[in-house]
């Protein structure tokens, strides 16, 4: 780092993110990226023609994927927002809304403290109850922004949306922020309630439940007033967000639900079996709605299992963080995949015999 860096940017803790490496092939369950490959009718989008024209600047306006996105939620386009992944509408939400402060849980997506700190947000860490879920009432009539993400990660706990109703009813001054980057797997939306209340603001993502996490494209879902905030944030920074084959493919990515669907159903049925397969080799897990299972077991630490199942190819996330350092993170593979998961979590487990 630099000299000439602005002190309180020196200091900022940093987002970590999973484990990419390069120097040989993992199974990788650690980053929760989608087991399958983008619909054929996203595949066919991105074409020869349109790699051409990337000479051309995107559509600032996002409007052909606005109005996809309105259709498919049931909105107006003027009630959508389009950014560059879900981190950067999560970004401007808490530059444009947390300046009074925010709450969210001690155990959630790390990008939450790290957007406080760059912003100087006095930040109320709420912990999660002991069986790892978020309690509502502790969210509600808070007086400031709420941040919550539901299904939460990384325990992958699902609240109702009636839960969340009650916390945007008794927060009227504030915006409540939901993250549905998980949602697809099992989860509730929320998105119907932005047309009711006018501070709550819907996050969601195309990196999860469409496989194009490498397209980095996101969206919020909102009163028409917040997304107005949103898009003057976006055209004081980057008006040309997101790129023009992003768009094109996330455009596709609609069109393609039926796709979708079936795969998201079967990630959900995937997640069910291996959760079932872990708990009879002896391993606590929380009752996930994402596309990852949360567990540990009590005769191996999570560290220890990480380094095993990495040593033997496989990628799991763990965190150091002290309440759940036992735990570890598992992205829902192919079923192949998980199958493998398995039969080498039982010799791990079968040498500590």
């Amino acid at each position: 780092m630099s000299k000439f860096i602005d002190s309180r940017l020196g200091a900022l803790e940093e987002y970590v993110p999973g484990e990419q490496p390069r120097d040989k092939k993992y199974i990788k369950l650690n980053t929760n990226e989608f087991p399958y490959p983008p619909a054929p009718g996203v595949i066919a989008a991105v074409s020869a023609a349109e790699v051409a024209d990337l000479r051309l600047y995107s559509d600032p306006t996002c409007k052909a994927l606005k109005e996809k996105l309105a259709a498919r939620y049931e909105v107006t386009p003027e009630n959508v927002f389009v950014g560059n992944g879900s981190d950067e509408v999560l970004n401007f939400a808490f530059a444009a809304y947390c300046r009074g402060g925010a709450a969210f849980p001690d155990i959630s997506y790390g990008f939450y403290p790290v957007f406080a700190e760059l912003y100087g947000i006095d930040s109320e860490i709420i912990p999660l109850n002991e069986d790892l879920s978020i309690d509502p009432a502790q969210y509600c009539s808070k007086g400031k922004a709420v941040v919550i993400a539901n299904p939460n990660a990384p325990t992958g706990l699902c609240m109702p949306v009636g839960a969340i109703e009650r916390i945007v009813k008794t927060n009227p001054d504030n915006v409540v922020i939901v993250d549905e980057a998980y949602v697809d797997f099992g989860g509730e939306s929320a998105t119907a309630l932005t047309k009711k209340y006018e501070n709550l603001l819907v996050v969601g993502t195309f990196s999860k439940s469409r496989a194009l996490a490498g397209a980095r494209v996101g969206f919020g879902i909102g009163d028409c007033a917040l997304i107005r905030d949103l898009e003057k944030i976006k055209y004081c920074t980057n008006p040309y967000n997101i790129n023009r084959l992003s768009l094109v493919a996330a455009e596709a990515a609609l069109d393609a639900r039926a796709y979708y669907d079936e795969k998201d159903a079967l990630v959900a049925e995937t997640r069910e079996k291996a959760q079932a397969d872990l708990r009879a080799l002896g391993f606590a897990a929380t009752e996930s709605k994402a596309n990852f299972i949360f567990a540990k077991h009590a005769k191996l630490p999570g560290a220890a299992l990480y380094e095993a199942l990495k040593a033997r190819g496989i990628l799991v996330r763990h965190f150091t963080v002290p309440r759940i350092r036992d735990w570890n993170r598992i992205t829902v593979g192919t079923p192949e995949e998980m199958k493998t998961l398995i039969e080498n979590i039982k010799e791990i487990l079968n040498g500590l015999e």
